[in-house]
């Protein structure tokens, strides 16, 4: 199994590191922003750096997109995990269109109020997970792991 791990630098990019029990035997790449705590956390794991800012930044949007495409064809992993930002978008997008599984985690800290990210992905996510029991009723099909981080 190969599993794409994308999303932003500091709080998402380290919850995804947390994963590691899951992901630590198996192929893997990164995706996430070319900053100074992806490239220590990430050090000794393939990485590609995408573009940022994100949020509600059209043309970074679009060469994410592309830059999705083009990874997406070479690596062809079977999962894609995050846990936002942004940059997760045109990677479950695209990532569904190669065939690839999603998995989005919902942070933390959203209790009850969804984030952009999470309203975006929601509709062609395979496996959503929310940690607070009051965010199934903004995802119903999500499943709710409590505390995961």
């Amino acid at each position: 199994m190969k599993v794409c791990l994308v999303g932003s630098s500091g709080g998402h990019l380290t919850h995804l590191y947390l994963l590691k029990p899951f992901w630590e035997n198996k192929s893997r790449f990164w995706v996430t922003f070319d900053k100074a705590d992806a490239q220590s956390i990430l050090k000794n794991e393939k990485m590609y750096p995408c573009y940022y800012p994100t949020n509600r930044n059209v043309k970074n949007l679009i060469k994410n997109t592309w830059l999705a495409f083009k990874i997406l064809k070479k690596e062809k992993p079977d999962v894609i995990i995050s846990s936002g930002a942004a940059v997760a978008v045109p990677f479950f997008y695209l990532g569904k269109l190669f065939g690839a599984k999603t998995i989005y985690i919902e942070v933390f800290d959203r209790i009850d109020t969804p984030t952009v990210t999470g309203k975006l992905v929601y509709p062609i996510t395979d496996q959503f997970i929310v940690q607070w029991e009051e965010m199934k009723k903004i995802y119903p099909k999500a499943i709710n792991l409590e505390g995961i981080f």
